[in-house]
């Protein structure tokens, strides 16, 4: 969907009257049969009002005056969505804002809310425009173009994440997985390198390796550059993403009623790390920044890395291995080891990483974990409010170390039944030896039901939050 400046309102245009209050809206002439309706809405404490004139409509809205702050954005966008509908029912082409009400955020978040709502993944079905949108254009009148770009990249990079955690692990494995991005980041100006097999063999990438034995694709490791002439930052950000395009649990395989079934979405936080990369770029932001994504599936086999074995990571750390389900940490920790290399300012990891995060949380929020200065985990944290991607910080105290301690290794790749998301995040820790924000995202990036403008299926949860983040921490 496009979004678009529009410098005049055509009679003819379907608009969003956007207004500060009921009391605002009574101000306006408006005809006596419709002021008479109107008033009606109003009474009824209606935010969302319809004028139908068979040629053209008008939707009038108002926040609700209990929400505030972030919640009255977040307010914003789930009107969008509701906009939406009522748009795609009357198989509407496209819409103008018009702003009333002074606020420019509010157009912000409505226009935002809409677009997001937009998306559509038809790959797969035979006949994809019976049900594709009609919906294709947002007019913002008199909009600023600065603001509509933002949006623009925006939207586009959660859709790329989005399309890449919905593809089936029929077509997207770790090898698609690196030509798909190869194609699309090429486009934007990213340096895309990717490792093969024997090149992660030779950086001797133990817990990579490990978990692509059961495969019968090969891994690989995608490095993603983004080098603006105008850099802000000398050291740079690295974002570091989980891909594992299809996890059965390997030999542990998976004991759980249907804990197998959106298993695709176990690179989600690759696919976060991709679309972010990819608005970077698109926007010419002036950050310097690297994205690590090392990718395979994670499957039983005759040849599959078993429960007992010991590896040997990228670092040469020994880790035992207790459970083959809990293969995202390893293939992480050598990306986070390997992150060292570029002396980076600040590391931040996102994965699927565990079910404790997703049973603690549920959809409404991911996990954060950090050894970054906390001024920097409260600005992440705050982005997250204001994108409405929420984070939930947990501790990293020493005390869960001794959990992941092995009696034949530095380290076990599990710490027991409790506080399974922190002992994950434990484990990556020692991993690092820069400023490192860890994101547990495995209840937020995957939805088996529709919320609102984020969705059924890949969210791409994690490219607003991290957007924001960049542009506030590097003041933009």
């Amino acid at each position: 969907m496009l979004l678009y400046n529009c410098d005049q309102i055509i009679p003819t245009q379907n608009r969003i009257l956007l207004f500060a209050g009921a009391d605002e809206v009574r101000a306006q002439e408006w005809p006596p049969a419709e002021k008479e309706y109107i008033d009606l809405c109003l009474n009824n404490k209606q935010k969302l009002i319809q004028l139908n004139r068979f040629g053209q409509c008008d939707m009038i809205a108002i926040p609700d005056p209990k929400n505030t702050g972030e919640a009255l954005l977040e307010g914003w966008r789930v009107c969008g969505y509701e906009i939406h509908e009522i748009a795609c029912q009357n198989n509407w082409l496209e819409m103008v804002i018009e702003n009333r009400s002074g606020q420019a955020t509010w157009v912000e978040a409505l226009a935002e809310g809409i677009a997001l709502s937009n998306y559509q993944f038809l790959k797969y079905f035979s006949k994809p425009e019976e049900k594709r949108h009609t919906f294709k254009r947002l007019g913002i009148y008199n909009g600023d173009l600065s603001m509509i770009r933002k949006i623009n990249s925006w939207v586009h990079a959660v859709t790329v994440a989005r399309d890449l955690v919905n593809e089936p692990a029929s077509y997207l494995n770790a090898p698609q997985l690196a030509d798909d991005l190869s194609e699309i980041c090429r486009e934007t100006g990213l340096m895309v390198e990717v490792l093969v097999k024997t090149q992660i063999e030779s950086l001797r990438m133990g817990g990579l390796l490990a978990v692509n034995r059961g495969s019968i694709d090969p891994p690989r490791f995608i490095i993603l550059n983004w080098e603006p002439e105008n850099a802000v930052n000398t050291a740079p950000l690295v974002l570091v993403g989980k891909g594992i395009t299809f996890d059965t649990g390997g030999l542990s395989i998976k004991p759980t009623l249907n804990s197998m079934d959106e298993m695709k979405s176990d690179m989600a936080g690759a696919a976060a790390v991709a679309g972010t990369m990819i608005a970077l770029a698109r926007m010419g932001l002036p950050v310097r920044t690297i994205g690590l994504i090392p990718a395979t599936d994670n499957r039983p086999d005759g040849n599959a890395y078993a429960p007992g074995d010991v590896i040997r990571m990228h670092d040469n750390t020994s880790v035992e291995v207790l459970n083959c389900d809990a293969e995202g940490r390893l293939i992480l920790a050598d990306a986070l080891s390997y992150a060292k290399k570029f002396k980076p300012e600040l590391v931040i990891d996102l994965a699927t990483l565990t079910g404790a995060a997703q049973v603690a949380l549920g959809s409404q929020a991911s996990a954060v974990m950090a050894t970054a200065p906390d001024e920097t985990v409260d600005e992440l944290i705050q982005a997250g409010f204001s994108v409405h991607e929420r984070l939930v910080r947990l501790p990293l105290w020493e005390e869960y170390a001794k959990l992941i301690e092995s009696d034949i290794a530095d380290l076990k790749n599990i710490g027991g039944r409790y506080g399974g998301a922190i002992t994950a995040g434990k484990f990556l820790e020692h991993f690092t030896a820069y400023p490192w924000i860890h994101l547990d995202i495995a209840g937020t990036a995957f939805l088996t039901s529709r919320e609102s403008y984020r969705g059924i299926g890949g969210t791409g949860t994690g490219v607003r939050l991290l957007l924001e983040f960049i542009t506030k921490h590097y003041q933009l």
